[in-house]
């Protein structure tokens, strides 16, 4: 049995004058994450009521995938970057597991 795909979303909240910065660092980071071999989804977005909150839905093929993202020199230094322009310690995860459909 293969190991199931590593599900996940992040939000985050800009602090105020730094949504467009926030923004761009996102915008960059998506095209750097989508080119990664074990990503098979990342796709980023602001509440369209509320701009300044952003929440970025990822999904990595398997467990080992997903660290090599977390390892990767992008992810590492927009963290680094994201995490002075943002309200409280950085993103908030929310795990997600598939939900399983049986035949009968």
């Amino acid at each position: 049995m293969s190991e199931p795909p590593v599900s996940l979303y992040a939000e985050f909240t800009a602090r105020d004058g730094h949504t467009d910065e926030v923004q761009r660092l996102v915008s960059r980071l998506v095209l750097e994450v989508r080119a990664e071999p074990g990503n098979v989804v990342f796709d980023a977005w602001v509440r369209t009521e509320r701009p300044t909150e952003f929440v970025v839905f990822e999904t990595y093929r398997d467990r080992a995938a997903f660290e090599e993202h977390l390892a990767s020199t992008h992810c590492v230094d927009f963290n680094r970057a994201l995490t002075p322009l943002v309200e409280g310690a950085g993103s908030t995860l929310t795990w997600l597991s598939p939900v399983g459909v049986s035949s009968s």
